[in-house]
């Protein structure tokens, strides 16, 4: 019973369907934004966002069924579990933040969707080289924070007074967002050679500390999938080798069945 109701699980139309569902209840909790909508059709809204969660509840309810106490092996079983959790704490004073968390449950298409939950698996496997890269940033920001704020403090000091602020401005710099007719250029009419500074933290942040993370996360992501490839393809090896196991039994047996002369 348990391992037949865990194959209808894993059906792909069952998945279509759960992400259908997902899709429906993320247009429905951006309808309950719209006051207007709600005046309308507050009745019919709640409850098809009531229909959605008693599906999601449905289908922990099956899952944890049909697999035990293996359901909390699994790192996304864990993560449908705690956001259908959340949305199921009732409405009132003190958990107002968390019934706005409802939201989350559109982020369960991540679980049900393999490409997406190939995405974020690379992107968790990039963490630790990401964290190198980091303290790398960290430490480029902190050196430039400290030369800015001692080269142009006095001079601008709503953007390079403090070592926070130095900080905040290198970053708005790094992201290119106004960084020339906003900070530089002002900053080169006092002082002409600033671009001796600027333009090379530009080059080692922007176009080289990160795509260093890009290319971590690509990286990580492609290990993903040919990992994936890998399991798939022992899966089918395995699969191959026990059905001609299979016909070497049924032809051994026939062999021994046939009347001898």
């Amino acid at each position: 019973m348990r391992e037949r109701l865990g194959n209808w699980l894993d059906q792909v139309w069952v998945q279509n369907t759960i992400i259908g569902v997902i899709i429906i209840n993320a247009i429905v909790l951006g309808m309950e934004t719209s006051n207007t909508l709600m005046q309308n059709w507050g009745g019919v809204i709640k409850l098809i966002d009531a229909l959605c969660l008693a599906i999601f509840v449905v289908e922990i309810a099956i899952k944890l069924f049909a697999r035990g106490f293996g359901f909390f092996r699994s790192g996304w079983n864990l993560f449908d579990f705690a956001i259908v959790a959340i949305a199921l704490i009732p409405a009132g004073q003190g958990v107002s933040v968390l019934r706005a968390l409802r939201i989350f449950r559109v982020m369960r298409v991540i679980s049900a969707a393999p490409r997406l939950r190939r995405v974020v698996e690379g992107f968790v496997t990039a963490l630790p080289g990401m964290g190198s890269v980091f303290l790398l940033m960290a430490i480029i920001f902190y050196i430039g924070a400290v030369i800015a704020t001692r080269l142009f403090g006095d001079a601008f000091p709503e953007w390079f007074g403090t070592l926070g602020q130095s900080a905040y401005s290198l970053f708005q710099i790094m992201t290119l967002e106004s960084w020339s007719m906003g900070i530089v250029r002002p900053v080169m009419e006092v002082f002409p050679y600033a671009w001796v500074f600027f333009v090379p933290f530009i080059m080692v942040t922007t176009f080289a500390v990160v795509n260093l993370l890009v290319g971590l996360i690509v990286n990580s992501m492609q290990d993903a999938h040919a990992e994936e490839d890998t399991i798939k393809t022992d899966a089918y090896r395995d699969e191959v080798l026990e059905r001609l196991s299979q016909i070497e039994k049924q032809v051994t047996r026939m062999a021994q069945n046939q009347p001898r002369e």
